[in-house]
């Protein structure tokens, strides 16, 4: 049993460390890439890069400037108007791929603008795509297959054949609740030609799904019960309040709420220059030697034992930063290093708390296990406080009196990925480290 334990962590650190490995690492004559995952399992593809992922100020990208028409907007609801535009933008640039960009709103005398800047891409009509990509709504049904390719396709696959009803047969697009569940919803009400449209699509597709599609995304492929001829759809999923109301502003404006114009585009550079980048990593990699150095002086056997356990604290943090993959900014770098005085942290209250017990004249052993057990409530304590300020910052809910901007998240969620991964290798880790150097049960 214990050499099954002992081969599964060796498995799992090779498969930590190859994902960490950067691209096109050479070992002697070899080239290694990290690993890229390429599988297929009962019909669903994955397909994983495990890259790093650097930010618009370390790696640069492209800034557009769209100029919001606000002439058929009452100057009341200007704000919302361009609010809702900046915000339906930033998820469709994420939906697209494009991590952690930066858009903003801005005024310039009587001109309201949208500035977005993109990072990682590098052409700009590419970024202008991205953008004017209309949030069209659209109806498809099943495409005509042979019987072989309906019982092997995924059904999700299949919901591919236009059925030429559009969010311009919509007459109103409102948010409304389930009776029973009393989740948000989206109610369409269709034009007459809509209507007509509708009651032919569920009559042909009765016992069949339909799919609702935004921006080419399925948003729900319901299953047709009976013919519909009452010119009303309602369009379920995950949804808050807050984005089926979304959702329902973009369908009734066919696009976005405020019509744009792109009025400058530039491709930029990273905003930092790669002088300060490198001394930002010089910093970061004299900071933490010191510690290194600070914890084996110190503590001695404990503190080499620390080193140990903060290297592979550090290992498996830069891991799940690929893995998810995770956009590195400054700002997220900065949240990383804090994490790393974290990790440090448990294990000097762990350390001082072993060594208190000693004083006391307590068995090794037993002290070793005193300390950690005296230690674990401050340890999470401060973890979990420091936790709830990083999702605070994130802001996932998008509150509009909470910080909304991309580089301030960056450092949210490496600080918290960082605490997390802290919190298990400075408990976890570090007692089997000294298990097994001090031969403890």
């Amino acid at each position: 049993m214990k050499f099954i334990k002992y081969l599964l962590l060796i498995a799992i650190s090779v498969l930590i460390i190859w994902i960490d490995l950067p691209e096109n690492y050479k070992i002697g004559k070899y080239v290694v890439n990290p690993l890229n995952l390429n599988l297929n399992i009962f019909g669903l593809t994955i397909n994983k890069n495990f890259t790093t992922h650097l930010g618009l100020d370390l790696k640069g990208g492209s800034s557009l400037i769209f100029q919001a028409d606000i002439s058929h907007i009452k100057p009341a609801d200007i704000q919302d108007a361009l609010n809702s535009s900046r915000d339906i933008i930033e998820k469709r640039v994420n939906l697209f791929g494009v991590s952690e960009p930066v858009i903003s709103t801005s005024k310039t005398g009587q001109n309201y603008r949208i500035n977005v800047d993109l990072p990682g891409i590098s052409n700009v009509s590419e970024a202008i795509s991205l953008i004017g990509k209309t949030a069209q709504l659209s109806f498809k049904e099943m495409a005509t297959v042979d019987e072989k390719t309906a019982t092997t396709t995924p059904l999700i696959d299949l919901l591919t054949h236009d059925t030429g009803l559009t969010g311009k047969d919509v007459k109103k697009a409102t948010v409304t609740f389930n009776q029973q569940t009393g989740a948000p919803e989206v109610a369409l009400s269709f034009t007459d030609n809509g209507s007509k449209l509708f009651a032919n699509i569920t009559k042909r597709n009765v016992g069949k799904p339909v799919a609702i599609v935004i921006d080419n995304f399925i948003i729900s492929a319901p299953v047709v019960q009976q013919e519909i001829t009452d010119g009303n759809a309602v369009i379920t999923g995950s949804f808050t309040t807050d984005e089926a109301n979304k959702l329902a502003i973009a369908i009734n404006s066919g696009t976005l709420p405020l019509p744009v114009k792109l009025v400058e585009q530039k491709n930029i550079g990273p905003t930092l220059g790669a002088s300060e980048v490198r001394k930002s990593v010089l910093a970061g990699a004299i900071g933490l030697l010191a510690v290194l150095i600070f914890m084996a002086i110190y503590y001695g056997r404990f503190g080499l034992i620390a080193d140990m356990a903060l290297i592979i604290y550090g290992l498996i943090s830069f891991a799940i930063f690929r893995a998810i993959p995770v956009v590195l900014t400054l700002p997220g770098i900065a949240g990383f290093i804090l994490s790393i005085g974290m990790a440090v942290d448990s294990n000097i209250l762990i350390f001082e708390r072993i060594k208190e017990e000693l004083r006391l004249k307590k068995e090794f052993d037993i002290a070793v296990r005193l300390g950690f057990g005296r230690a674990i409530d401050a340890i999470k304590d401060a973890n979990i406080t420091t936790l709830i300020v990083a999702f605070i910052l994130f802001n996932p809910l998008n509150w509009g009196f909470l910080p909304q901007f991309g580089m301030v998240r960056g450092f949210a969620l490496t600080l918290a990925i960082g605490v997390a991964t802290s919190l298990f290798t400075g408990v976890v880790i570090t007692k089997r480290l000294i298990n097994f150097f001090y031969k403890l049960n």
